[in-house]
């Protein structure tokens, strides 16, 4: 069974002062009140403003209302959240949503300091994640879907929901006649989480009751068959050395050259290479035999490239002369 809204605030010990991020829907609505109830003084909320569409000024004076009320400390922060060439809208707002977060974070709040931030993100929620990771052909780090706690620039983050069913959550709220905004853009078919939260999770719960925590399940030996991958490539790219030698990617296995590579190129450069590009790149690692051989593949915003007996990343490609 998986836990009631009850018991998982209740398994929740966060360092304190705690940031709750509020968008003023129903799950974040109801992890402030009951953060705010549990830890009265500690609590302050986070709300941003993406500018998207009509209703976000309604959303922040529904933040501010409820703030007010609960006399938490409540943050906005306007954001321009416009999506970039290729990006989706959806994926704009969320990385401009984590940078207003941890910008305030790491300034605090009416002169307090924040330890953790929490997320009211739930057992749908992660569902919906891995389902989308799934249709994308996404590899360990995707299927592991959302983590439950993570450290970053010195702030503890939570997700202390990722177990409860949205349905639990909203009923937490009735019971206490509380209520919430309601985006308008959830009911909108045109953007497929919204398509799997309405079509699939109800036909999975049909066949599947017990989908939610079965996938949860999936998705935490993901994460830890990543952590062990994670750890292998550290120990790999100490022995290929940063930049990597052409050479001794050469003795490695192909599935542990395409983790080191994979790992060197995100932890050094911050940078993904596709399916595609990584599969070239071996080719070409295993093809140069020859002091002459030439090896340049573009991969994420630049290129991989020879460098005498090293591969390197540049940020442009180089010109033969």
């Amino acid at each position: 069974m998986p836990p009631s809204f009850a018991q998982a605030l209740a398994s929740f010990q966060p360092a304190l002062p705690l940031a709750v991020g509020l968008s003023g829907g129903a799950d974040s609505t109801a992890l402030l009140i009951a953060c705010a109830e549990r830890w009265p003084g500690e609590v302050c909320a986070l709300h941003v403003h993406h500018g998207l569409q009509a209703a976000a000024d309604d959303f922040a004076a529904h933040c501010q209302a409820l703030c007010e009320r609960l006399a938490v400390p409540l943050q906005v922060a306007r954001v321009s959240a416009g999506a970039a060439s290729g990006q989706s809208p959806e994926d704009a707002a969320r990385i401009a949503r984590y940078k207003a977060f941890e910008a305030i974070a790491l300034t605090g709040i009416a002169g307090a300091a924040i330890a953790s931030i929490a997320l009211a993100h739930h057992a749908d929620d992660q569902v919906e994640t891995l389902l989308l990771a799934l249709s994308r052909g996404a590899g360990l780090p995707g299927l592991a879907a959302m983590p439950a706690q993570w450290q970053r620039a010195g702030i503890a983050w939570h997700r202390p929901l990722l177990g409860v069913p949205g349905r639990a959550v909203r009923e937490w709220l009735r019971a206490r006649g509380e209520g919430w905004v309601e985006d308008p853009t959830n009911t909108d078919l045109r953007f497929t989480r919204n398509r799997i939260r309405a079509e699939l999770l109800p036909a999975l719960e049909a066949c599947f009751p017990a989908f939610r925590e079965t996938f949860a399940r999936s998705s935490a030996h993901a994460a830890q068959a990543q952590q062990l991958l994670l750890e292998v490539a550290r120990q790999d790219l100490a022995t290929v050395g940063t930049p990597p030698r052409i050479r001794l990617l050469q003795q490695l296995s192909t599935a542990r050259q395409a983790n080191v590579l994979r790992h060197w190129l995100a932890s050094c450069h911050r940078c993904t290479p596709s399916a595609a590009q990584l599969a070239e790149l071996q080719r070409q690692i295993a093809a140069c035999t020859t002091r002459g051989h030439r090896i340049e593949i573009k991969v994420g915003l630049g290129f991989v490239r020879r460098s005498n007996d090293r591969l390197d990343w540049y940020n442009s490609p180089v010109l033969a002369p």
